[in-house]
């Protein structure tokens, strides 16, 4: 942390430094004297390359933005989304405050609205109507981001949430609530295949856009 060396400063710098202090330690953490530190130079230097700290938040969600899959070819437009949808996930997963900066909307930097125009155009181009379109894109949009923060939110791991079911089924009520108890034994069983809820989800979206 905070070496210095001649290599000269650039916004990519600021942005990769500022990421690196919030995938450690979270975006509560971050001030602009921890990023001057992490790359060795005064706290006064990163004006030169970022106006003020709400653009340092902002590039760095567009930088996030530039790590999203998006495909300029695909066998559909339902394969090129479910990719992208998928990948977003993952890259919000690699970066846990990432996901709530991007709900809160604002400014928008090049990345991120590249991202929209190319889902919107994908729509389009797939065929649905206008207010399909319009619709489908805050549906994904919010569910790739509700999902996410959802998984981000629960701290504990599978196997310390099928030992806290079993725990929990002990004194559960399964005769009174025998389709929540099933529910509750699912999350000790082993999941089957590599896809989950979420890409489940996902296609019943993309499914649901196509159909009449």
């Amino acid at each position: 942390m905070g070496t210095t060396d001649r290599t000269p400063l650039t916004r990519e710098r600021v942005l990769e430094a500022a990421i690196a202090i919030a995938d450690e330690a979270g975006i509560e953490s971050l001030t602009m004297r921890k990023v001057a530190k992490e790359l060795g130079v005064e706290a006064m230097s990163l004006y030169n390359h970022v106006a003020i700290k709400e653009d340092l938040l902002v590039g760095m969600v567009d930088a996030v933005a530039r790590e999203i899959d998006v495909p300029r070819r695909a066998r559909s437009w339902k394969s090129a989304i479910r990719r992208t949808a998928i990948s977003s996930r993952d890259t919000f997963l690699r970066h846990p405050w990432a996901a709530r900066l991007w709900m809160a909307g604002g400014e928008g930097g090049s990345a991120r609205l590249e991202y929209a125009d190319w889902l919107l155009r994908t729509l389009r181009e797939g065929g649905l109507s206008s207010d399909r379109v319009y619709h489908g894109f805050h549906i994904l949009q919010g569910y790739v981001l509700g999902y996410t923060f959802q998984q981000l939110s629960v701290p504990y791991g599978p196997e310390e949430l099928a030992g806290m079911a079993q725990r929990f089924l002990r004194e559960f009520p399964t005769d009174d609530f025998p389709d929540m108890a099933e529910h509750i034994r699912q999350h000790i069983e082993p999941r089957r295949g590599k896809e989950g809820g979420f890409e489940l989800g996902l296609d019943l979206i993309l499914n649901g856009l196509e159909g009449a």
